[in-house]
């Protein structure tokens, strides 16, 4: 899952971890040997619950109780889990922890070190994920874990705590050394059947899509150039099957992708293209597509229109919409995509030189559509807009969203914790709010307000590729006129693409928000329900 080690420029990124392994077991968490943790679920006790007399606090909390193992458990060790509850004043929210030491084993288990107390609050999905991020943080470094967290949930809330203990895990290093504390290496999930199998087979690519956006987009650019985005692209198509085509800076000359060419002109690295082609299984003629088009931009100097040092500093994330593309890709098999998917990457950096494109100038896109730059810094649509076009002519789609870090207007809008998107198509927009919402991505819709066309209007070409406030919105009202008329979205993901800090299955840092989203939307019964014209 890793990206390759090749090295570019002089510079080999180190072998990083990888997530932790997952497997199934009928048994309770007592009775899997050779852990080092055992977690078991607390559950907040409903009304009924409380009437039947089970033990509570002395403060008016909540009444807990304990899931699966914790019967057998408390007997083999001689302790009283409850009462351990009690005594740490515990209110069994999703996500907190309750720990109990075993210094010197189990009595069938010399390995265990730890049972941990997972609060589960109501076994929702959003409380079941955040269950697995705690678990994630509070298994560092142990070798394996038994839990029957998950067992207290139904299969939704499975993925969810798969998910959340993958993305919890997350680890990046560039140090000499390895980390001194990686994901717990193995997980098994007891009090399961095997008929969960395909549950957790999905949990797993849904999370390795997370995981894969977020490694990407968190290598440094002195390595991450658009010919290695492109070299990532093409061994995920290879891991997964699909289809794949990279044009490289000749060819994106002699056909035309002029937003492509200008935003990469500058950089000693210069750009790609990169598509990606899914078909599921037993597709025909009659089989919709659905383009996705993620910015790829590797690194944002912000041209000539400089950024300030300090707005550069997360900048080599600015190529986090390309990496959920291409992460969604490789996992659209593994959820059972029912409908055709191309993934097209506009790559290049944004850099500085005496051939960077100048305010003023004019780019030629891709079909024909001029636009005038007078901001460097708002690139991202420039590239954006040459896939756009040619996906919308070419491959005709039935369907089409773009995921980018566009707007620093969004950021303001929504902070940290919220995606933005447009839509031209309500039922589209139903669809990906109920993905986003299933998956734990929240994402907040924005009108493509036609009032604010003005702003984008240029005396000199077909659009001005800064039109200003609302940044946002004239964002989008520029990418639309490349779509005709396509069923289309734009996720605006700038708000989501750093997390400020740990919280939750979130950690601090790039965070690959969007990829769990379009994988709950594609991996769905009928993807195109209801859309215009599919």
């Amino acid at each position: 899952m890793p990206p390759t080690t090749a090295p570019t420029a002089g510079h080999t990124l180190p072998t990083q971890v990888t997530p932790p392994g997952f497997a199934l077991s009928d048994l309770g968490p007592h009775a899997i040997l050779g852990v080092d943790v055992v977690a078991l679920p607390v559950l907040q006790a409903d009304e009924d619950d409380r009437d039947a007399g089970e033990r509570r606090a002395d403060d008016p909390g909540p009444r807990l109780l304990l899931g699966p193992g914790a019967e057998e458990l408390s007997e083999l060790l001689g302790v009283d889990l409850i009462a351990l509850l009690e005594a740490e004043k515990a209110t069994g929210r999703a996500g907190e922890i309750t720990r109990l030491p075993v210094p010197l084993g189990g009595p069938d288990n010399a390995e265990l070190r730890s049972v941990l107390l997972v609060g589960t609050g109501k076994q929702s999905p959003t409380d079941l994920r955040r269950a697995g991020a705690a678990l994630a943080r509070a298994t560092k470094g142990r070798s394996a874990v038994a839990t029957s967290v998950p067992a207290v949930a139904d299969s939704a809330g499975l993925e969810a705590f798969v998910v959340g203990l993958m993305l919890g895990s997350f680890v990046f290093h560039w140090k000499s050394e390895p980390p001194a504390q990686g994901p717990v290496e193995r997980v098994v999930l007891t009090d399961l059947p095997d008929s969960e199998a395909h549950v957790l087979a999905r949990a797993i690519a849904v999370g390795g899509a997370g995981w894969r956006a977020r490694l990407l987009a968190t290598v440094p650019s002195n390595l991450k150039s658009p010919a290695w985005l492109a070299d990532q692209a093409v061994a995920a198509a290879e891991e997964a099957g699909l289809a794949v085509r990279v044009w490289d800076e000749r060819e994106l000359v002699a056909e035309g992708f002029g937003g492509i060419v200008g935003v990469g002109q500058a950089s000693a690295t210069p750009p790609r293209l990169i598509r990606l082609d899914y078909t599921p299984d037993g597709a025909s003629r009659r089989t919709p597509t659905v383009v996705l088009v993620g910015k790829g931009i590797t690194f944002d100097t912000g041209g000539l229109s400089i950024k300030p040092g300090e707005a550069m500093t997360t900048m080599k994330r600015d190529m986090t919409g390309g990496a959920v593309v291409i992460a969604t890709m490789a996992a659209l098999g593994a959820v059972g995509c029912p409908v055709r998917v191309v993934g097209l990457v506009p790559a290049a950096e944004n850099a500085v030189s005496g051939d960077s494109v100048r305010p003023g100038d004019v780019l030629r896109h891709w079909g024909g559509r001029t636009s005038e730059v007078t901001n460097t810094d708002a690139e991202g649509r420039l590239v954006m807009a040459d896939a756009l076009a040619y996906a919308a002519a070419e491959i005709e789609p039935a369907a089409m969203v773009d995921v980018a870090t566009l707007t620093g207007a969004m950021k303001v809008a929504l902070g940290q914790r919220t995606g933005g998107y447009f839509a031209n198509d309500d039922a589209l927009a139903g669809a990906l709010e109920d993905a986003a919402e299933s998956a734990g991505e929240p994402f907040w819709r924005f009108p493509l307000a036609e009032v604010y066309e003005e702003k984008i209007a240029s005396k000199v070409a077909d659009a001005d590729n800064a039109g200003g406030g609302p940044g946002a919105i004239t964002a989008a009202l520029f990418l639309q006129h490349f779509v005709g008329d396509v069923p289309w979205a734009h996720l605006d993901i700038a708000s989501a693409g750093d997390a400020p800090s740990d919280f939750h299955e979130w950690t601090a840092g790039p965070t690959g928000f969007g990829a769990r989203t379009l994988l709950a939307w594609l991996g769905g019964d009928d993807p195109l329900a209801g859309v215009r014209g599919a």
